[in-house]
């Protein structure tokens, strides 16, 4: 039995040329190497294999294959077809007749955005054979995550993308202040002095906070507001704000969803926007049935860029 951990390929390759020639010349001019490269190589097939595979032909010119060299022709050229084909293959994907299970982490507000379009057109999409899973954005366990290939795509804000992965910005998103329909105070334009007086939902992610983004740019501002309710999903907001008279300020994305019940108004001060990126291990870039899932992902960013 030939051990072939201590085979080269590209012996396999000179092989199939000097069985097609039957003369060392010719097979490096093939292969493009030199003659006393093709003569060496010869030499160390002969010890691979145990046998001459090629002697010196009976008119002196050329040489004539042994029979296990004969043997050997025709399997080894089909192999070595067959390796090419598989190096040169482009991988592909097929949406409705692959197999897949992806899983995305995503924010609260990612989902909303992005997960929930994406859900509602799976079946358009997709084929039966791939099943998408959603699951909450664990900070500290990221990286890892995506190491053993237990997470396949990241949505999430630029803090949240971990430095070892590769990632694409989505979207730009800014701020809103968000009041129910028929509210009675109104619906004038904002000013800081309304926006303070009022009582908010504020939304902390990491849960329990009455202090959140927009308390750091009234507190610059040398100024306060009242936050009567702290919750730690987005998604719960827009029904808070259609039942009371609480305001609330996000994403101008998440809660223009929402516009049928509540009204939008811009902040009556200066607030930075933040943007939301795709993310995905490195090894994964050039992986069809992922860069298709990135590709779906952003395309539906780009129609919520569109209607807003």
């Amino acid at each position: 039995m030939i051990d072939l951990s201590g085979v080269d390929l590209n012996l396999l390759v000179s092989l199939d040329a000097l069985l097609a020639e039957s003369n060392v010349t010719r097979a490096a001019t093939r292969l493009n190497l030199s003659q006393s490269a093709v003569s060496a190589q010869l030499a160390r097939l002969r010890q691979v294999f145990d046998d001459p595979l090629l002697i010196p032909a009976a008119t002196g010119r050329g040489m004539t294959p042994t029979a296990r060299a004969l043997e050997l022709t025709q399997p080894l050229h089909a192999a070595l077809k067959t390796l090419e084909a598989v190096v040169r293959r482009q991988p592909v994907f097929d949406p409705h007749t692959d197999s897949r299970r992806f899983v995305i982490a995503a924010s609260d507000q990612c989902v909303a955005v992005l997960g929930l379009p994406l859900m509602i057109e799976w079946a358009r999409l997709a084929g039966p054979g791939l099943q998408l899973a959603f699951i909450a954005i664990e900070s500290g366990s990221l990286a890892q995550r995506f190491e053993r290939g237990e997470i396949d795509l990241l949505l999430g804000s630029a803090q949240q993308v971990p430095p070892t992965l590769k990632a694409r910005k989505l979207y730009d998103e800014r701020f809103v202040v968000a009041q129910r329909k028929a509210h009675p105070r109104g619906a004038a334009a904002f000013d800081l002095d309304s926006y303070c007086a009022l009582e908010h939902v504020l939304v902390s992610t990491s849960g329990g906070s009455f202090f959140g983004f927009m308390d750091e740019h009234l507190e610059a501002l040398g100024r306060r507001r009242r936050v009567a309710l702290s919750v730690q999903h987005f998604t719960l907001v827009p029904d808070v704000l259609a039942s009371t008279d609480y305001l609330a300020t996000l994403p101008r994305r998440l809660i223009a969803r929402d516009e049928d019940r509540v009204d939008l108004f811009e902040l009556p001060f200066e607030a930075r926007g933040f943007s939301m990126h795709a993310a995905w291990h490195p090894r994964n870039h050039a992986d069809p049935a992922l860069v298709w899932l990135r590709e779906t992902v952003s395309g539906l960013a780009l129609r919520t860029t569109q209607a807003g």
